[in-house]
């Protein structure tokens, strides 16, 4: 070979190197650039010139015509990619659920100093106060007005805790867009990387980084899995749902309930768009409402129907085993339930079922059953005082002879045992003239006895003394120990936490019991919580290992592209000097 195409050896190497230190430059600069993976080079000789086609000579005589760059590659670790993504999944879950138990304790504040409860044992030492002297206008005012503040107390616990489900409510709705940008983002990354990829140049690394990052994100929101397919594209299935195909994105839906059957109104329902039919656009064209498709397969609902495309099974156990316990997304629908917890949640195990997993829709029907239980039991104690004695002594019946109840509901609507409604203009009287017993209807919320639809008498707050508990004859509380069966409403041990529990308690003891369950929550998502993240930063040390950037590597590294270089420049000022040689001397 000549000195003239040693030249283009000692090209080749400078140029090679020059590409390496820029790899390096690259590398140190994005060091601290999130979802940035380390890149190398990967080195290729180029073709050899064949100086002899001898069959009998020892080698082939060639010679080399330099070195090229074959590749920038990632260094990357799709298993611990994998990985990571399901572990941060699974750590989105819990720490939304341990958000949702710490949100709670705060508002009962039970932690720095009992609130709710302070109204609770007021109301408890009103009642015992009062069953010293029942005739005590003094004591009477005492109950009422504590029974009051006990209810006021209970609504802002309520109020609260319902607060907290409409943003928990709002942020389903930015999760849900959220999910659906990084779909189109991955799906838009895929398209550029597809264009760059097929002619077979270079490899878009920093397009790559932006897709895996994406892929992080999205790992974190909501259970994936995901394959590379021969074209450079990766095919995303979300909650084993095709998610980012090749054609495009298939959306999910986050769509607000209108309808009490199917869930709290408001709240809103994620489901996959290809599950539903559009029912509703606006002037411009934009979906503004869907309504799912279904079948019958829901014994549940009448007829038996179940709407299709939905985002999760909630007929499966939240189980790591399962992998049910993954994404953001699931922790916040989960937390938030889809409805207003109260004290029909309790009714049976059955029941109980379906809001035992929810964190405040178990707390909520908890607390109401709390409340329910008290308030139903005080009244029942003068409404069975009141009908053992001749209604014509007027006992704790007002003037059109009604029995007095110290509690009321605010929407009162009241329903025939067959269903049929009441009119609101017909007495109020415990028994109709058909001799049917009235009752609030199973299906209306509205006028039941929960903390929401709950105030005291309104005549009794305002003239106490009502309350009466005397008798014509002058004999207190009528000698039937009212005001005595009033202060033991608290004591008496005939209440159940929730329908898995055997050992009923008192109210004292329930609320006790409610609120050491909160706390033994808060402990076990605390160390779920705590756990999930030692994995997550176990799992990204270990990714980090691969994909990150290490200053001292690389600036060893540009130590030794910077020699190659050198190297390279020496060689060729070498058969520069030669060919000078040459022509210079023996040229003449």
């Amino acid at each position: 070979m000549g000195l003239f195409s040693n030249l283009y050896i000692g090209t080749s190497g400078l140029q090679s190197s020059q590409e390496a230190l820029n790899m390096v430059a690259h590398n140190v600069t994005n060091a601290d650039t999130e979802g940035y993976t380390r890149q190398q080079v990967s080195y290729g000789t180029r073709e050899y010139h064949r100086l002899s086609n001898s069959s009998i000579g020892v080698s082939m005589k060639q010679t080399g015509l330099g070195v090229y760059i074959t590749e920038v590659r990632q260094v990357r670790d799709r298993f611990v990619d994998a990985s990571y993504r399901n572990q941060a999944g699974r750590q989105g879950f819990y720490n939304e659920s341990y958000s949702a138990i710490e949100e709670i304790q705060g508002i009962f504040g039970e932690l720095d100093g009992p609130t709710f409860e302070n109204s609770m044992n007021d109301l408890q030492t009103a009642l015992a106060e009062l069953a010293k002297e029942p005739t005590s206008e003094v004591k009477q005012s005492m109950a009422v007005q504590y029974a009051n503040s006990f209810v006021e107390a209970a609504q802002n616990v309520y109020r609260d805790l319902s607060n907290y489900q409409d943003k928990l409510n709002q942020r389903i709705q930015g999760a849900v867009d959220e999910i659906n940008a990084l779909g189109h983002e991955i799906y838009t990354l895929n398209q550029k990387i597809r264009g760059i990829a097929t002619g077979g140049v270079e490899n878009p690394n920093d397009l790559y980084d932006q897709r895996n990052l994406a892929l992080d994100k999205l790992g974190a929101m909501i259970n994936i899995s995901y394959r590379e397919d021969k074209f450079g594209n990766v095919l995303v299935k979300a909650e084993n749902h095709d998610f980012v195909s090749m054609n495009g994105v298939n959306e999910m839906a986050c769509q607000a309930e209108d309808d009490e059957t199917v869930g709290e109104p408001g709240f809103y329902n994620v489901f996959w768009t290809d599950g539903a039919t559009v029912e509703a656009r606006d002037e411009h064209g934009q979906i503004v409402r869907y309504v799912q498709d279904t079948v019958r397969n829901n014994p549940h609902t009448d007829p038996p129907t179940v709407a299709t495309g939905a985002v999760y099974n909630w007929n499966l156990p939240i189980s790591s085993k399962l992998d049910t316990d993954v994404g953001t997304l699931k922790g916040l629908l989960l937390a938030r339930g889809n409805h207003r917890g109260n004290f029909t949640d309790l009714q049976d195990e059955e029941t109980y079922a379906t809001v035992s997993d929810s964190i405040l829709m178990n707390v909520m029907a908890e607390f109401d059953g709390l409340v329910h239980n008290a308030v139903t039991a005080m009244n029942n104690v003068l409404k069975e005082a009141a009908e053992a004695v001749d209604p014509a002594f007027g006992y704790l019946r007002d003037k059109n002879g009604n029995v007095i109840q110290l509690f009321e509901r605010i929407s009162c609507e009241e329903y025939l045992e067959d269903g049929t409604h009441v009119d609101e203009d017909l007495p109020r009287t415990d028994v109709n003239p058909l001799n049917q017993k009235k009752t609030y209807h199973p299906g209306d919320n509205t006028t039941w006895f929960t903390t929401a639809n709950l105030v005291v008498n309104e005549d009794l707050r305002q003239h106490p003394t009502h309350l009466g508990l005397k008798l014509p004859d002058a004999s207190e509380d009528g000698g039937n120990g009212t005001a005595e069966k009033l202060r033991d409403v608290f004591q008496n041990e005939d209440y159940l936490l929730n329908p898995t529990l055997a050992n009923k308690t008192s109210l004292r003891r329930y609320y006790a019991n409610f609120v050491a369950q909160i706390a033994n929550s808060g402990n076990v998502y605390q160390n779920l919580k705590d756990n999930q993240d030692l994995t997550v930063e176990a799992v990204e040390a270990n990714r980090q290992g691969s994909i990150g950037v290490a200053t001292d590597e690389e600036l060893a590294n540009m130590v030794k592209f910077q020699n190659a270089y050198n190297a390279s420049s020496r060689f060729i000022n070498v058969i520069d000097e030669c060919i000078e040689h040459i022509i210079n001397t023996l040229g003449t």
